[in-house]
């Protein structure tokens, strides 16, 4: 098990972007359009990073309007902490850890789903035909923790490994910020490793996955620039740790998306088996739709997770009502 305590001390005397040489992405990073030989990076490493594939505008854009919807002017997001006139934009952003499904809500993080460069990528990366099933904002303001080790398919189960989140930069990701950390092939075995209840203030309320074969020696941080496109596989283990600078936000919208052809029993319906379970809130961003016979329904809701203790109301023993 690899603890927060054990990478923290690793990090502790690192400057922002120590991971990168004289300044330089790393040599992995794709600086163009993602083609073969990405593929089969992502193949062997589960993860890629794009560096800097959305203008600063782009970005800016994406910023200003996670400002207005999380202002809530429509008194309409589940969870909402109240918002005053008073408050400064900072202030009402502080208040939220997580915003669910901010595509159903913003015009402008619609049209990131479907993203050229992010579209081109996934064709190569996943399938020909693909669809995005969930958004997510986070906004980490100084002071707020990270989330514990996890792997995207223990939430969202594809079970055929064509699960790809796609985790775009809103701001600078640093060791001191709280960028990705990720174990790179570790999702070659195919295993969803046993999660468990962390009792770690460095993480949120999110369970963590525990017991797996792999030492502080085998995790490496994803540093990345604003406009910075991170892929990584549904069986990946990743993790953040908390946003350790004295001031400021480390923004990503991540969006999660999965072979068109893929069955997704995401939503279990009382009465109906498992096997023809196909969630069908769903937005294609390439290709065809093998399953549009069925329809596309309007079922998730966008809704906030508050910032309070990491994501929890009030922090306890067991904040969440199962374990796999």
């Amino acid at each position: 098990m690899i603890t927060a305590e054990e990478s923290l001390k690793k990090i502790s005397d690192m400057e922002p972007f120590s991971s990168w040489t004289d300044g330089r992405p790393p040599e992995t990073f794709v600086q163009g359009p993602a083609g073969p030989k990405e593929a089969e990076f992502y193949k062997e490493n589960g993860y890629l990073v794009m560096d800097r594939i959305l203008s600063d505008a782009e970005v800016d854009a994406i910023n200003a309007d996670a400002v207005r919807i999380c202002r809530n002017p429509n008194g309409n997001i589940v969870g909402a902490p109240p918002v005053s006139a008073e408050l400064s934009d900072d202030e009402v952003l502080a208040q939220i850890l997580c915003l669910h499904m901010p595509h159903k809500m913003s015009a402008v993080m619609k049209d990131a789903l479907s993203h050229p460069e992010i579209v081109r990528a996934l064709t190569q990366l996943v399938s020909p035909n693909v669809k995005a099933m969930q958004s997510m904002l986070f906004l980490k303001v100084a002071g707020k923790p990270g989330q514990a080790w996890h792997q995207d398919e223990d939430y969202i189960p594809t079970r055929d490994r064509s699960l790809i989140g796609v985790w775009i930069a809103l701001d600078d990701a640093t060791v001191e910020n709280g960028c990705l950390w990720i174990i790179p092939g570790s999702q070659k075995p195919g295993i969803l490793w046993k999660q468990e209840w962390h009792e770690d203030r460095n993480f949120d309320c999110s369970h963590e996955s525990q017991n797996f074969p792999y030492t502080v020696a085998d995790e490496i941080p994803v540093e990345v620039k604003k406009g910075s496109v991170v892929f990584f596989n549904g069986y990946t283990l990743h993790r953040s740790l908390p946003n350790r600078a004295k001031s400021g936000f480390r923004r990503a919208l991540v969006n999660h998306y999965c072979s068109a052809e893929t069955f997704l029993p995401w939503r279990v319906e009382e009465g109906r088996a498992v096997a023809w379970m196909d969630y069908r809130d769903i937005v294609m961003v390439a290709g065809v739709d093998p399953h549009a016979y069925k329809g596309i329904e309007d079922i998730s809701k966008p809704s906030i997770r508050p910032g309070g203790q990491g994501g929890c109301l009030n922090w306890v023993k067991e904040p969440l009502p199962y374990k796999n």
